[in-house]
């Protein structure tokens, strides 16, 4: 079956397979940041935008993205760099796998909620697993970037 999925402002057009998951898809064009971690949507490494609304790649049929905006983390590398540095310098990168997903999450968190309490980024995240960090190295990060966003406002 053919698909046209828009992914990183990019048309791709394509003959799939009726049962071939977003994530193949998007991994066999290119987008290697779309990972897959657990093969049962508990670890949020899939992350993706479709339509602006973050969903596990892992979860949807490349079929049922026909037609839709696909943006992956390599389509957000200028809103991605704003905070990720603030991750690394907490150490919460540590083996680096799980950051796609998080960083996709973190953003989708941050457009939805700019000024996110510290409880709020914990729920939000939950879905996002990582083996290495134990999350606290991450919360600060976020918290840290949140800090210095406002005090460039003032």
């Amino acid at each position: 079956m053919e698909v046209k999925i828009n992914v990183n402002g990019r048309v791709i057009t394509d003959s799939v397979d009726a049962d071939m998951l977003l994530l193949d898809f998007l991994r066999k064009h290119g987008c290697y940041s779309v990972k897959c971690g657990c093969e049962t949507t508990n670890c949020g490494l899939c992350t993706v935008f479709m339509d602006d609304i973050p969903v596990l790649s892992c979860s949807v049929l490349t079929v049922r993205a026909n037609g839709h905006k696909i943006v992956t983390l390599e389509g957000l590398q200028d809103e991605a760099k704003e905070f990720i540095g603030f991750i690394a310098d907490q150490g919460a990168e540590q083996c680096g796998f799980c950051n796609p997903g998080f960083i996709v999450n973190t953003i989708a968190l941050l457009r939805e909620n700019p000024n996110p309490t510290d409880d709020e980024i914990r729920a939000y995240l939950v879905g996002n697993l990582c083996r290495c960090s134990g999350y606290n190295g991450q919360l600060r990060g976020i918290r840290a970037f949140l800090d210095y966003r406002d005090s460039r406002k003032e």
